[in-house]
């Protein structure tokens, strides 16, 4: 599933202004669990070691699957984007 899609999923939909449930991103990937799963304390700074510029929802969508996928196996202790996002929104779920 392309990254632009799993993002919409996570959120359940495409404004935050329309979701009160809505997760940010910096929630989801928050300091405790960069830490665990990289030597990483913000989801920011994982982003910026990829060369990933990101400041708006927009530009995640726009970031290539197959390099994001690279960017985390090597950057983290998962093989892909998919099972970082499906840890997180676990650990998430679990508070």
């Amino acid at each position: 599933m392309p990254l632009d899609e799993l993002l919409k999923e996570l959120q359940g939909q495409t404004s935050i202004q329309e979701d009160p449930d809505h997760i940010s991103l910096d929630d989801l990937f928050n300091e405790s669990f960069m830490s665990k799963h990289s030597s990483f304390k913000s989801f920011g700074e994982f982003l910026e070691k990829g060369n990933f510029q990101v400041k708006t929802r927009d530009d995640i969508h726009n970031i290539h699957d197959e390099l994001f996928d690279r960017h985390v196996a090597r950057e983290t202790g998962f093989m892909n984007w998919q099972s970082m996002l499906d840890t997180a929104t676990a650990e998430h779920a679990g508070k």
